[in-house]
């Protein structure tokens, strides 16, 4: 490749003389360039050019502006492009010889046949050599774009002239290499000095000389620039200058620091990053001016715009918003703070330093951003070193602290290196997240290492890589020798907490909940089985002593608590201080102690005690007195009394929980153990008071409900049953003498006890519910959700929109806030931005537009003009009422005056005539005429004559004059005669009929007038160029013209929904708007990794299998808007399909948004979020005229509206910045494959297209070394420019930052840094945004600084969604319920009154610098913190934040609309919840909470999907129990014994109390009542019926068995990762081999395990138990056993038609058949998936292995019952039975495992020898079985029975197998259990096939199911048939 990188060089003499470029056969190459065949530049990118520097490989971006010069002067000049493209090639091959790099051997493969082809194809223009013709076109350049005055062009275009200018020079110099240019050296010099004064800039353009940019003229910006740039007194890094070779500096040669201002004085001391620096110093100035602009009141402008500085309480308010960590983690380590400001310092230098440096620290700490106390850690070090620096001020230099020669990334190499490769090793040996928990040291661990003293004795500073903290982890041992000592460190273990993977975390982090619940079980068990059993039964003694019990179980309990606290705790006891370990051990040893002291002391007061309790009744002695054990009970309750007087004395409570006193830690130290979060998390008493009446309430009913329905009613049958004799057993029982059939007591009683622990979350929903609809109703949630109520209320609403939306400016008079119409102009450019935007997403029609629009002519009438919607048909009815009146002027107006609207109609329609005559009228005889017209009818109206002197039944025939006139006058025709000519003839006709017909007394008017000249025959039509003009005869025509119809605009229901949201809004409770530029700056975060950005024509014309295109679907989704895109497109609907490929290329130019709009696509996001710029802007201009009005001096400011809007831009800019974190966008910009080269160049077109957007990537360069080639990170910052991405900021990161965490977060987290302002809205790549909505922004914000919330200020504000997927099945529909419930009246509950709400995802708004201060907006561990969102919510809760709910903005979001993927999103949340159960943050909120608010965390997160496990874990209680009993013959003597009769029924009740809480109906409720909220109870009722008739209770019935298993097996083996769902449009068919892929485990196997025991219980207990019983008590789980087989088949369009069946079967057998192996997918092969299935076994742990194979076991005892029950067992009961059944069993596994061994021995070469082997089998089994028939008395149904019971053991022997994989892959049995898994797997394919395959006989079948998916897209009229049907020949755009 050298030899090939030369060839095309130019070729230099001895002499240095240059010759012209040519091919000389003396250089030739070696060898031919090879074109390698996986090269694809060539093919992809020949037809644009100018892509090829978007080409180039990461490690020679330094190239990447030569070639974009070339591009730029390729035209101007083609053999200087060829000769810029030459230098590139060379640079190229200078920085990588060998080509090592990735990617660089085919991009200079690709370059140099593009030179060769140059070199050939282009000519000289200048001069005869290349040297001349590079030189005279660089001095031409220079002259031409450099040399003139470029005061007026713009810094981009400078930067991009003087960015090719500097290629240009560089060029000349490669090809003249020894030449000198004075003059052009001269040039060059002043490009380099321009070409730093227009660099590349985000926001501000600090650097930019020329003219200023309107930015850089606020005041504040300005102030706070210079604020920084004050640098005196500070003493001056020490730059090293080169060295000789003594290793003596070289004299005159020392380098200057440069020093502009605080940030690159920080920057020369302490060595960090360029691009940091520049990248904070923008950030610190946004700051510094916008918390000065919001907190310096509503100055003038005129009053800042002259010495403006930056106030001292914004530095104050600043530096405390920082520094609140740093100074509240001081304080609990004891330690003095570093920031050491002297109090009478005179400026604040100090301050903006210790700013500057903690910001510069943070924004290069990479993943170190996630362990806060770490940055506190390093930046008490280095705070400490700034201030002896400015100390020891004596010295003018001195030497900065931080130094790496030949480097500019000092601090992160020294500092943040270090710790990175500590969590490198960390994730390494954490193998992605699958090893356990507890072997490796996650973000938390790691952080929490910071939170005590050892850290400064054990790191120091400079940090002692030597350190414990730094120990691989991979080792177990490290040995270094330091002062010739050999010293072991063991690795460094968890801190503070270890994540094990148990259930017992749920029992430790709510042990108070736990043990409420068993004690309140105890008390009404001891009370119902008293004689009276009712609750007063309490006061007799020997109950009350009975019930005082409880305190010897809360011993236990708080035995158990300790004993899990010191063994789940165990991994981290070395991180422990030793007050803590003491602590756990002395809890260990009192619990213990108490619980031998509650027993013993209780035992003295039992009468004629025996045994053991003698014995301690005399170890006593004398204290033989009742009182003593009330005494120990007594002191027992005491800590218990104390903290509930703590409780009603909060403020005390939350006080001493957060102090660090030294006494307050001691006294507290028994109850709260030392931690730095999670103190004093305690609410204001209202807030208190609520959710305590809450919970109070719950709990009462609660509890009441157990006693009286679960409790009570089995106390009777128990007693019968405990004092019954021990019954008849059916088969061989091993306990036959257990006493009081405590077997049968067991049985009863467990699934009573789960529904009891269980129903509280039933009642939570209940409860919740009532409370979200009272809340929702005092919110004005829903008091206009129609289009009646919206117009009966829309006068009212541009009143409420002054008082909420409009700033209340100070200086304003009281007259003009109290006057109704003051703010009615401003909410019509609100409004009428609002329907524009619908308009731009054609959501509405032109013809709608113009019904909705409020005129920009508004202010020319009397009345204010409402939208034309309002006084539709108004004209016409007051026709009809003037037409009906024929006495009295008082009654005419009376009718008119009963409908506001239409006397403001018949106002605006007649001032507007009267306007628009006067308008066209020249000569004045003809105004003359208008005018008598005018004051006849005025006089008449004041003399109350009008219906006397004027025959109003004429008005009609008049108004269709009119509507012609204006139909001729809305079009500018041009100055047509002919149309003058006809507007002429229209007035006079007008006129005369007004004269003649309409006046009775008006004949002479005309006559008068007319008698010299015609009248009207001269018009004026100027007025007709005017669009203003012309949308007045627009409105007036709609006016006159408009019928009822209108009251039904718009049609489009989302339009609907939005307009009557945002009207309902305005009256609802929300802070006052303030100025846009006092407004709180925000920013917002989008993360994206791989998903769609815009739809090509290839995606929407792309066909799934049923034919159906993206395109061709949406059309049929929105027709409606598709219409209305036609419309504003300006495209004739008939003509929908071009012919002609340009046209038809521009056609789909336009389709293309139109489509990815109305998907979940990233250009959705962007447009929606990019509202927010507009949104500013418009108000930004409000706000400015409003100043210009109040403050006569800003007039002339303001009086250019260009310069209006230039300001407004510039605000808009400094409060609102939006970043995409584009992962990986680098590496698609680099890729060859299509898909993503067009997402690259999708991003790019989106920047370009929003000047404002921001994109952070993370580059990956790869750079060749001596050792191969090294991979390095940055994060980089880049924005559109004209024809690129233009780079802004680039800084280097210690490694690959998602190596480290889960990926959303990292990628989060590496772009927060770039982001701007007091808050971050975090948004994810499915939201939408409503322009609406972003005025609301402004009022949203300045929740943060409410007083209602006291000093507990909001830390994160939730927002409300709007679930927008656009899926028209049945399933989009119960999805998007359950989503808008959780995110409405869910999240409103959780807020208040339960204050337990957290941060579910996004859109939730961050009170920015609390959150970048402590940790980020996520945490990003791996896999445990997989549900990364809440976690950040819980962050802030225990770091002492507030998160609220509001619910007057909303924010769009999609959702997964398919089944399978509706499956994957609920089995994600299920891994993230098992996650966080076993999670720190878990443990110490439900810890620290108090109690009523620990019941709000514990049911609303994990609590409910540890409910949803015990619904399904009662089930399988419930049938083994009845399984136990039916087998053993228990049950059946139970119903036959006659004194069970009286108590059958409550028995009954009880057999069946827990089916009633499976349906799951009650979980509907929220849906229930926010529907009613938002719609109106009826359609709630309506829309609840329909949902069941859809079969929603089938749907959410399924998702349990999701969220169960998921759950379960994420605590109990791990294995959670998060699950890409997919976005898609097309409703499609899933096969069924891939429904069993992903429901087998979760669902079919245990489906059909419930089913085999409901068929075992029905069927030996029919002779006893009637059928109605049996339904009574399982009608539920056959419902649930139904769902959980058939509801994939059933919301699986097109399952049941015959063809789509027959391919099912067939594609089932094939992927059946197939074995695995190598490159195997789990979609090809069952084998491959079956190992896959297995994978959490391979990395769970012993434990969990020994609980799967104890649960396998339960599969025992089908074999174990049935064997006793066959005829052939002829009623023995002896053990032998069921040895014989295994004898049996083995029989049959041993005959298979023949068979088997025989197929892969004989199967290929002797198939007769295994042919026969297989007969002599059969033979044998026909043998045996004949033999058993005649002798052994088996009948046909023992047969069956065996199957019944054999099948079940089969699958436990595999289920074990399995478990011990590892053992028994080394023998010879692991195929055998492979083969008999595959034997299983058919069976349950065959058996879900069957009923499938007979409803595919029937085709009403599939039709019926259509209807019941689809119901309401046929309700919407659409074409779901067509699109299920798959028709071929179904045209693109028919």
């Amino acid at each position: 490749m050298a030899s090939a990188g030369r060839s095309s060089g130019p070729v230099r003499s001895q002499s240095g003389r240059q010759r012209t470029f040519s091919r000389t056969p003396s250089r030739a190459p070696s060898r031919a360039p090879t074109r390698t065949p996986t090269m694809r530049y060539d093919g992809l990118f020949t037809e644009d050019i100018d892509s090829e520097s978007e080409l180039v490989p990461s490690s020679l971006a330094p190239i990447v502006p030569i070639l974009r010069a070339a591009n730029e002067i390729e035209e101007e000049n083609p053999r200087v492009a060829y000769l810029c493209r030459f230098t590139a090639f060379e640079k190229a091959h200078t920085m990588d010889p060998n080509s090592s790099g990735r990617g660089v051997r085919q991009f200079k493969t690709y370059l140099l046949h593009r030179l060769e082809k140059d070199e050939q194809e282009t000519q000289r223009k200048l001069a005869s050599t290349d040297a001349k013709e590079i030189q005279r076109f660089y001095e031409q350049y220079y002259r031409k774009h450099l040399m003139e005055v470029h005061e007026q062009r713009k810094p981009e275009e400078m930067a991009r002239y003087c960015q090719i200018a500097s290629v240009l020079y560089d060029v000349l110099k490669t090809v003249t290499p020894d030449k000198y240019h004075a003059e052009l050296d001269q040039y060059a010099k002043g490009v380099e000095k321009e070409k730093a004064s227009f660099s590349q800039y985000n926001i501000l353009p600090l650097n930019i000389s020329g003219s200023k940019q309107p930015i850089m003229e606020i005041p504040e910006i300005k102030a706070a620039v210079a604020l920084l740039r004050r640098k005196e007194n500070l003493p001056m890094p020490r730059i090293e200058g080169p060295k000789s070779s003594d290793g003596t500096p070289v004299p005159g040669e020392m380098d200057e620091p440069v020093v502009n201002d605080l940030l690159d004085w920080l920057w020369q001391t302490f060595g960090f990053q360029k691009g940091n620096v520049e990248n904070q110093k923008e950030h610190l100035i946004l700051l510094l001016a916008n918390i000065d602009m919001r907190r310096g009141g509503n100055g003038h402008q005129s009053e800042r715009q002259h010495g403006h500085v930056i106030h001292s309480n914004t530095v104050i308010y600043l530096m405390r918003k920082i520094f609140e960590n740093y100074n509240s983690w001081c304080r609990y380590l004891h330690l003095e703070s570093n920031i050491r400001i002297p109090r009478d310092a005179s400026t604040q230098q100090l301050d903006l330093l210790y700013i500057g440096l903690y910001l510069l620290i943070w924004g290069e700490a990479s993943n170190v951003r996630f362990m806060p106390e770490c940055l506190c850690y390093i930046f008490h070090h280095m705070a400490s070193d700034l201030h002896d620096i400015i100390l020891d001020g004596r010295e003018v230099c001195f030497d900065p602290p931080f130094r790496r020669e030949g480097s500019d990334d000092a601090f992160l190499q020294l500092v943040i290196q270090p710790i990175y490769n500590v969590m490198w090793k960390e994730a390494t040996r954490s193998k992605h997240g699958t090893v356990s928990h507890s072997k490796w040291r996650n973000y938390d661990d790691l952080n929490e290492y910071f939170w005590s003293k050892k850290c400064f004795k054990k790191l120091g500073w400079p940090m002692d890589l030597t350190a414990d903290f730094f120990v691989d982890p991979t080792e177990t041992k490290n040995e270094t020798e330091k002062h010739d000592h050999t010293i072991s460190r063991g690795r460094m273990s968890k801190t503070n907490f270890v994540e094990v993977r148990t259930f017992l975390h749920l029992l430790r982090s709510f042990d108070r909940m736990w043990a409420f619940f068993i004690l309140s079980f105890q008390a009404m068990v001891i009370i119902a089985w008293s004689s009276s059993g009712s609750l007063s039964a309490i006061f007799e003694p020997d109950v009350f002593k009975n019930v005082l019990t409880i305190f010897i179980t809360a011993a236990f309990l708080n035995f158990l608590q300790a004993t899990l606290e010191l063994v789940l705790n165990w991994k981290a006891w070395r991180s422990l201080e030793c007050s803590q370990m003491i602590r756990y051990i002395m809890k260990f040893a009192v619990s213990a102690a108490w619980l031998i002291i509650l027993p013993t002391t209780y035992s003295s007061s039992i009468q004629n005690p025996t045994g053991l309790v003698k014995f301690f009744s005399n170890w006593i002695g004398n204290w033989q007195n009742e009182s003593i054990y009330n005494f120990a009970v007594a002191l027992y309750m005491l800590p218990n009394i104390f903290s509930a007087l703590f409780f009603i004395f909060l403020p005390i409570r939350r006080v001493l929980e957060r102090s660090n006193a030294r006494i307050v830690r001691f006294l507290l130290w028994w109850t709260q153990p030392k931690l730095y979060v999670a103190r004093g998390m305690y609410e204001n008493t209202c807030s208190l008071l609520k959710y305590t009446l809450f919970w109070i309430l719950l709990l009462i009913c609660k509890l009441t409900f157990s006693f009286y329905v679960e409790i009570s009613p089995l106390v009777g049958p128990t007693k019968i049953i405990m004092s019954s004799e021990r019954p008849p057993y059916e088969w061989h029982e091993f306990f036959p003498y257990m006493r009081h059939n405590l077997g049968v007591v067991i049985t009863v009683w467990a699934p009573i006890i789960m529904v009891y622990f269980m129903d509280t979350q039933i009642w939570y929903a209940i409860f919740s519910t009532i409370c979200g609809g009272v809340n929702g109703a005092f919110s004005r949630l829903g008091e206009i959700r129609t289009l009646g109520m919206l117009r009966s209320r829309f006068e009212a609403i541009p009143r409420a929109f002054g008082k909420i939306l409009v700033p209340n400016h100070g200086s304003q008079s009281k007259e003009h806030e109290e006057d109704k119409n003051a703010h009615i102009v401003k909410f019509a450019d609100i409004w009428n931005a609002f329907i524009n935007s619908l308009r731009e997403e054609d959501l509405i029609s032109d013809s709608e537009r113009n019904l909705l629009i409020v005129p920009s002519s508004c202010g020319d009438t009397r009345v204010f003009q409402w939208p034309p919607f309002l006084l539709a048909s108004k004209i016409p009815i007051a026709l009809d009422m003037a037409k009906s009146v024929k006495k009295k002027d008082e009654e005419l107006i009376k009718r008119i005056k009963q409908d506001p609207y239409t006397e403001y109609a018949v106002i605006e329609c007649y001032e507007t005539l009267l306007g628009i005559l006067y308008s066209l009228i020249v000569e004045p005889s003809d105004k003359t005429v208008v005018d008598r017209i005018r004051d006849s009818i005025e006089d008449s109206i004041q003399r109350r004559s009008l219906v006397k002197e004027f025959r109003l039944d004429e008005l009609p025939q008049l108004s269709a004059k009119f509507d012609k006139l204006l139909d001729l006058l809305k079009n500018d025709h041009d100055e047509d005669d002919s149309v003058k000519t006809q507007i002429a003839n229209l007035l006079q006709d007008i006129m005369e009929i007004i004269t003649q017909d309409v006046m009775k007394n008006g004949q002479g008017i005309l006559k008068d007038e007319g008698s010299q000249k015609q009248l009207f025959a001269n018009t004026n039509l100027d007025s007709l160029k005017h669009d203003t003009w012309r949308e007045k005869c627009v409105r007036l025509q709609l006016l006159l013209k408009t019928k009822e119809s209108a009251i039904y605009v718009p049609t489009n229901l989302e339009a609907r929904r939005r307009i009557t949201f945002f009207a309902n809004s305005l009256f609802m409770k929300m802070p006052r708007a303030p100025l846009v530029r006092s407004m709180m700056s925000f920013s917002v975060l989008t993360p994206y990794f791989k998903e769609e950005v815009l739809f090509s024509p290839e995606d929407l014309h792309k066909k799934n299998e049923d034919g159906i295109s993206i395109l061709f679907y949406l059309r049929k989704i929105y027709p409606d808007e598709w219409r209305n895109f036609l419309q504003r497109m300006g495209y004739d609907p008939k003509d929908e399909d071009p012919k002609d490929e340009e046209e038809r290329k521009r056609w789909m130019n336009d389709i293309c948004p139109w489509a990815s709009l109305r998907g979940q696509t990233l250009t959705r996001t962007v447009r929606g979020m990019m509202y927010y710029r507009k949104a500013l802007e418009i108000q930004c201009i409000q706000d400015t005229n409003d100043l210009a009005k109040l403050d006569p001096r800003t007039m002339t400011s303001y009086q250019e509206s260009d310069a209006v809007c230039e300001m407004a831009r510039a605000i808009a800019d400094i409060k609102f910045t939006y970043v995409v974190s584009c992962q990986i966008y680098g590496m698609q910009k680099i890729s060859k494959e299509p898909k993503e080269k067009s997402s690259y160049q999708n991003i790019l077109t989106l920047m370009i297209m929003n000047p404002s957007l921001r994109v952070a990537f993370i580059d990956e360069v790869e750079a060749p070394t001596e050792n191969g080639t090294k991979k390095t990170y940055y994060s980089v910052l880049v924005k559109g420019g004209e024809k690129y991405d233009e780079e802004i900021y680039r800084i280097k990161l210690p490694g690959k930052p998602t190596d480290i965490g889960e990926g959303k977060p990292e990628n989060q987290n590496h772009a927060i840094i770039f982001t701007r302002g007091e808050a971050l809205q975090a948004i994810d790549m499915n939201q939408d945004n409503y322009i609406e909505e972003a005025f609301k922004m402004r009022n949203v914000l300045e929740e943060f600084e409410s007083t209602e919330y006291g000093k507990s200020k909001p830390t994160i504000l939730g927002l409300r969604e709007h679930i927008f997927t656009g899926s028209v099945s049945s399933l989009a529909w119960f999805m998007s319920n359950q989503e808008t419930s959780f995110v409405t009246i869910g999240q409103r509950v959780l807020a208040s009154p339960l204050k337990v709400r957290f941060h579910y995802g996004h859109p939730d708004i961050f009170d920015r610098l609390f959150h970048i201060t402590r940790g980020g907006i996520s945490k990003a561990s791996k896999t445990i913190n997989l549900s990364e969102d809440i976690f950040s919510g819980f962050n802030s809760t225990t770091r002492g934040g507030n998160v609220t709910h509001h619910e007057y903005m909303q924010v769009g979001k999609g959702r997964d609309v398919g089944m399978n993927q509706i499956s994957s999103f609920e089995a994600k949340v299920a891994n993230g919840n098992g996650e966080q159960t076993l999670s720190r943050d878990i443990y110490r909120l439900g810890r620290r909470f108090d109690f009523y608010r620990m019941l709000s965390f514990y049911f609303t997160t994990v609590g409910f999907y540890f409910s949803s496990m015990i619904t399904v874990l009662t089930v399988y209680v419930f049938l083994y129990g009845r399984l136990y009993l039916v087998m053993s013959g228990l049950e059946k003597s139970i119903l036959q014994d006659p004194r069970n009769q009286q108590n059958l029924r409550s028995l009954e009740n009880a057999m069946a109390s827990q089916s009633v809480f499976q349906l799951g109906l009650l979980l509907v409720l929220p849906m229930v009542m926010e529907v009613g909220l938002e719609k109106g109870f009826r359609t709630a009722l309506g829309e609840f019926v329909i949902m069941q008739l859809q079969l929603a209770s089938v749907f959410f019935t399924f998702q349990l068995g999701t969220k169960t298993h998921y759950y379960g097996r994420t605590i109990l083996h791990g294995g959670a990762k998060y699950r890409p769902t997919g976005r898609g449009f097309v409703v499609y068919h899933a096969k069924f081999a891939e429904n069993y892929r992903v429901y087998s485990r979760s669902h079919f196997v245990k489906g059909l395990e419930l089913l085999i025991l409901l068929v075992v219980y029905l069927a030996y207990g029919s002779s006893y138990r009637s059928s109605s019983l049996y339904l009574f008590v399982t009608y539920s789980i056959w419902f649930l056993v139904a769902s959980w087989l058939f509801a994939p088949f059933i919301f699986n369009p097109s399952c049941f038609e015959w063809q789509k069946t027959v391919d099912d079967w067939t594609d089932w057998r094939k992927w059946m058949g197939n074995r695995g192996g190598i490159g195997m997918s789990v979609d090809q092969s069952w084998e491959a998936w079956w190992i896959s299935e297995q994978e959490h076994l391979r990395k769970t742990s012993i434990r969990a292995l020994l609980l799967e194979i104890i649960l396998s076991l339960r599969f025992l005892i089908y074999q174990y019952g049935i064997v006793y029950h066959l005829n052939i067992a002829r009623r023995s009961k002896s053990i032998v039975v069921y040895a014989l059944s295994w004898l049996v069993m083995l029989l049959v596994l041993v005959v298979l495992k023949l068979v088997s061994i025989g197929r892969q021995k004989f199967g290929t070469d002797l198939q007769l020898m295994f042919r026969i082997l297989k007969g002599l089998l059969f033979l044998g089994f026909v043998s045996v079985m004949a033999v058993l028939f005649v002798v052994g008395n088996l009948t046909i149904s023992d047969v069956f029975a065996s199957i019944l019971g054999f099948l079940p053991t089969g699958w436990c022997i595999l289920l074990i197998g399995q478990a011990c994989s590892p053992l028994l892959k080394r023998t010879m049995l692991w195929d055998s259990i492979m083969e008999l898994g595959r034997a299983y797997e058919n069976i349950m394919g065959l058996v879900l096939f069957l009923p499938i395959g007979f409803l595919s006989w029937f085709p009403f079948v599939s039709e019926f199911q259509t209807r019941l998916l689809f119901n309401q897209a046929f309700s919407r009229g659409l074409q779901i048939s067509r699109i299920l049907a798959g028709q071929k020949d179904i045209g693109e755009f028919e």
